[in-house]
């Protein structure tokens, strides 16, 4: 027998009905040669930091850095903590029994580096040393799941996507508990949730805000007139080049029209403008265009595209790329000819044209996955939502696979009392791919105007507007300054040369986003993004800190994918990050602004400069040469103002009761400063009662 494990059950059931294994047990199906089952996304986790004895948030711990990861099953949040969650546990049973009840595994999780490591993490778990295959599909087509089984793969091709994923999955623990706990320790008070990737997203968000709202509005002034057009009863509309920050200079200019009443041609240049199709969707450019003209977060717009992914609708959607290989390029026809009995797209057809663009065809940019298709079945009793990204993705295709648009452009320029006005008309030769969905299909016509010429002025304006901030992020701004690290890059071919410095992944970036959301940083007003009181308290900490460098973060995302093309040593990057962690939690350890604090007469006993400041979990000097930092909580115990007093102006304090172990046992100690500055435990007591003995003796 051979067992496959699909990511979940509506994937496994019809991987299923391929292989006829058609009895339903509990947690799988049974057939002659195979059984097939399916987790629940991970069902294995890294442990918590409890899961090594370690309790609660204290400087003292940190940075935790485990030599070797933990795994244990996923658990569920309750009110009292983390529990085990009892459906996992059974499903983990059942699949290790199936494990060893087969004499091979094939691997059918998703197709990607979270997929491959749901399956990697719950075989090391369970232990299993059986042999793997890897079956790697971009739809779940009957078609794909069958040519996939025929060209199953040896499991051990894709160790350095699991390496990547391992690396990714461990880096972000590492970052994210160390700096969630430097952070709240710091803070004096709440919880604040930091991260790898979070952080930096939410940087930007902060970042463009304040842009936003610090900019100072400037009046600018242009001058306008117009002129009989080609046709009668027609006019062409001229504005000056220039916009002017002074009133004057476009008061004069608008005189100089309204007393001359005519203005000479000096250029007339006429060119002809291509438009290349735009390249098919990934997962990103999908969720930016949901956005921007639906209104759909990227999560919702996941959410659907996963949905008709399941439907066998369309193809793989967590996809990177937006290129598909020559061999899918021959499927195009039929792909497109099965659009020919859809109401919406049948008519469209024919403005592809007979010869397809080729744009989107490229072997050496295909990862993972190529970029979204519809499949060839038709899908049945789609939801609204559902509908209109199906209709995105099929409408993209056709304009990816249509001609060129080509417009002829002409700009005249013209001049008046030395003030140079413009105007530009265009006529549309082939509207190609601008077709599809009906754009650029109105001609501007101008008269056949030539240099030297004089034009009269039938009317003209000035107008004063104002400079306007870069607008508050949206979801579709912050995907594109995710996918660049924050670079603004408006050219597509750009952009994918700098996802591999993007932050987050297609499969991800919706999540990150997701938990912005959940932890109270920022919400959403209508569509813009609006950093909250708290994400902006937490970005005014952590700005100038590594945690929220983008670029950075940018870095680490390609050096994941380097791990992954087999050019970086995951322990090359382990190494990287460990130290990354330790800056990142010494830092944050050192940070004092999230909250308001109490001043004091104290004099910091190291510098004896600063005076300390008293803050909730933390009291700090003063002097940024020196910033001194005396933490409140000692074993268990908070440290009052009056103990932290007397710690600081006579270096020790009395006998203090309250302490606990890590064994969990009460005890009782002096708290003092070592020669280092350091607080410690000293036992008086104890040391009295060794002496006594002594004496005895």
């Amino acid at each position: 027998m051979k067992t496959i494990i699909a990511e979940k059950p509506s994937v496994a059931r019809e991987i299923a009905r391929i292989v006829k294994a058609s009895k339903r047990e509990i947690g799988y199906y049974a057939g002659a040669e195979y059984y097939v089952t399916w987790a629940f996304g991970h069902l294995v986790q890294p442990a918590l930091p409890d899961g090594y004895g370690i309790k609660g948030f204290h400087p003292d711990n940190l940075p935790i850095i485990p030599p070797v990861f933990k795994l244990i099953p996923r658990q569920i949040k309750t009110d009292k903590g983390y529990k085990p969650d009892s459906d996992v546990a059974a499903q983990i049973k059942v699949i290790a029994r199936l494990f060893r009840e087969s004499e091979r595994i094939i691997v059918a999780t998703d197709a990607g580096r979270e997929g491959e490591l749901i399956f990697r993490y719950l075989y090391e778990y369970v232990g299993c040393a059986l042999p793997f295959d890897r079956l790697w599909i971009s739809s779940l087509t009957d078609k794909a799941i069958r040519e996939g089984l025929e060209r199953i793969e040896s499991g051990n091709k894709y160790d350095n996507l699991y390496y990547a994923a391992k690396a990714r999955s461990e880096a972000d623990w590492l970052v994210g508990i160390n700096a969630t706990q430097a952070i709240t320790i710091a803070a004096g008070r709440g919880t604040y949730s930091l991260g790898r990737v979070q952080t930096p997203t939410l940087a930007m968000v902060c970042k463009r805000y304040w842009e936003n709202k610090r900019f100072t509005p400037e009046p600018v002034w242009q001058a306008h007139f117009a002129t009989p057009g080609a046709e009668a009863d027609t006019v062409v509309k001229f504005s000056s080049v220039e916009k002017w920050k002074e009133k004057a200079p476009a008061e004069a200019a608008y005189k100089a029209l309204d007393t001359q009443r005519a203005v000479s041609v000096t250029k007339v240049e006429r060119k002809e403008t291509v438009q290349e199709p735009p390249l098919l969707y990934d997962l990103t450019s999908l969720q930016k265009e949901a956005n921007t003209k639906h209104g759909f977060s990227a999560e919702k717009t996941l959410s659907l595209a996963q949905k008709l992914y399941e439907a066998k609708a369309i193809t793989y959607p967590r996809t990177g790329s937006r290129y598909i290989p020559e061999d899918v390029f021959g499927e195009i026809p039929a792909l497109l000819l099965a659009q020919k009995n859809n109401p919406v797209w049948a008519k469209r057809l024919a403005l592809v044209g007979d010869t397809l663009s080729c744009r989107s065809v490229d072997d050496g940019k295909v990862t993972d996955h190529h970029a979204l298709l519809p499949t060839d079945v038709k899908p049945k009793m789609l939801s609204a939502d559902e509908q209109t990204v199906y209709d995105m993705i099929v409408g993209r295709m056709l304009e990816a696979f249509a001609e060129r648009c080509i417009k002829d452009v002409t700009t005249v320029t013209v001049v008046c009392d030395g003030v140079e006005y413009v105007a530009k008309g265009t006529i549309i030769r082939q509207a190609g791919w601008r077709g599809i969905y009906g754009e650029e299909t109105e001609d501007i016509v101008l008269p056949e105007w030539t240099e030297g010429m004089t034009l009269p002025v039938g009317g003209c304006s000035m107008t004063e507007g104002k400079t306007k901030p870069k607008p508050l992020h949206t979801e579709a701004t912050l995907l594109a300054a995710m996918e660049t690290a924050g670079r603004e890059i408006g050219n597509d071919e750009m952009r994918q040369a700098l996802k591999a410095c993007g932050i987050g992944t297609p499969a991800t970036r919706a999540a990150i986003i997701e938990t912005l959301f959940s932890r109270e940083y920022m919400t959403r007003y209508k569509k813009s993004l609006v950093p909250t009181e708290k994400g902006l308290a937490l970005y005014s900490v952590v700005k100038s800190m590594r945690i929220a460098d983008v670029e950075l973060t940018g870095d680490w995302e390609a050096a994941l994918a380097k791990i992954e093309r087999g050019e970086m040593r995951a322990e090359t990057f382990r190494e990287a990050i460990e130290s990354y962690t330790e800056q990142i939690t010494s830092e944050l350890l050192a940070s004092d602004k999230l909250f308001t604090h109490k001043g004091s007469d104290c004099l910091c006993p190291k510098c004896r400069t600063g005076r300390m400041q008293f803050y909730g979990k933390v009291v700090r000097c003063d002097n940024d040469a020196c910033g001194l930092p005396v933490f409140r909580i000692k074993a268990g115990k908070t440290l009052s103002d009056a103990e932290i007093t007397e710690l600081l102006t006579k270096g020790r304090t009395e006998v203090i009761k309250g302490f606990n172990s890590k064994q969990g046992k009460a005890f009782s100690a002096v708290v003092a400063f070592d020669a280092e500055f350091n607080t410690v435990f000293e036992f008086p007591e104890q040391t009295r009662v060794k002496k006594s003995t002594k004496r005895k003796k």
